[in-house]
């Protein structure tokens, strides 16, 4: 199942860790990626439950606990 905007500030997984769901944004591009080859995604934000760094997932990849 995948997450929604309604799911943020709750706990989702995405099979191997979980976290608390911070945002999700349709229209995302990695600033890592040179400007001519960027493409824009929908990425959910997840924050681990116990503290350390934030992730990226598909919405479709992550389920609500």
């Amino acid at each position: 199942m995948a997450v929604t905007r309604d799911h943020i500030g709750k706990t989702v997984t995405d099979g191997q860790r979980s976290g608390v769901l911070t945002d999700i944004m349709k229209e995302w591009e990695d600033p890592a990626e040179k400007p001519g080859e960027r493409v824009k995604r929908t990425v959910a934000f997840v924050r681990p439950s116990g503290g350390g760094r934030e992730w990226l997932a598909r919405p479709s990849r992550l389920a609500p606990l």
